[in-house]
């Protein structure tokens, strides 16, 4: 039986199709110290396009999650409107391919809920936002991100309270560290909007050796820099997962308070 794991924000969860068991410290921002023996090689590149999502294994997510409400964030000048329902949210474009999974529970007691609307948006691997709506300090006036809608989605959440979207890692832009927007409905009435971030350790790998995104400069804001980023924000950084055949694979536990 093969062995997975799970990268948390500075611990690890060795997890089988069997059994799990977990671990993490709490602090307040989480800028991981530690190095991984991967590079950023050791992904695919050019997009989802050779990945089949459903042929993916199950998506692993903590087993002990931190059953708190995730805090409000703003929805910002880049959302848009009238988003598809779709998981692969590509449409085609490059980048290091990354499925996303999303659990929404209940923070009072941790219980999934089911036929959520979740919606999640973020950029390109050149750190660009698409959307003729969105602002023009979100496209850069560039005219393939306004012809499209690519890296915006939503779907609706199973009984575990799971969604999983194919995308690829976000680029980043100035004075942002990495993230994905996300807002979620429930029958209709909007209980969330907010943003959830990838472990600087992780983005040193892709910025700095992935071929889709090493030709830009490094990245000039880390977590504990930027300003948005909530200051206890160990409950808004995804959890990871190096898949075989070179996809990366990320989780996290979303609390609703309503």
């Amino acid at each position: 039986m093969k062995r997975r794991t799970l990268m948390l924000g500075g611990a690890t969860i060795i997890a089988s199709s069997v059994a799990a068991a977990a671990f993490w410290p709490r602090r307040h921002i989480v800028v991981a110290a530690r190095t991984f023996d991967w590079k950023g090689t050791d992904f695919l590149s050019g997009g989802t396009r050779s990945v089949a999502l459903k042929k993916l294994p199950a998506p692993l997510f903590r087993t002990r999650p931190n059953c708190v409400a995730t805090i409000a964030q703003t929805l910002g000048p880049c959302h848009v409107n009238d988003i598809p329902a779709r998981q692969d949210i590509t449409e085609g474009k490059a980048g290091l391919p990354l499925r996303l999974a999303v659990r929404i529970v209940h923070a009072a007691d941790c219980r999934p809920v089911e036929n959520a609307d979740i919606e999640i948006w973020h950029t390109d691997h050149r750190g660009i936002y698409s959307g003729r709506e969105a602002a023009d300090m979100c496209t850069l006036n560039d005219a393939e991100a306004i012809g499209g809608l690519a890296f915006r989605g939503r779907h609706l959440t199973d009984a575990a309270g799971q969604a999983s979207f194919l995308t690829v890692y976000p680029g980043w832009y100035k004075g942002r560290t990495p993230h994905v927007h996300c807002r979620i409905l429930v029958e209709g009435r909007e209980l969330l909007v907010s943003q959830i971030y990838f472990d600087d350790a992780l983005s040193d790998i892709v910025y700095g050796g992935h071929p889709d995104y090493r030709q830009r400069p490094p990245h000039d804001t880390r977590n504990d820099e930027d300003g948005l980023i909530p200051r206890d924000a160990v409950d808004h950084i995804f959890d990871f997962e190096k898949l075989d055949g070179g996809v990366l694979s990320a989780t996290i536990t979303i609390g609703l308070s309503s």
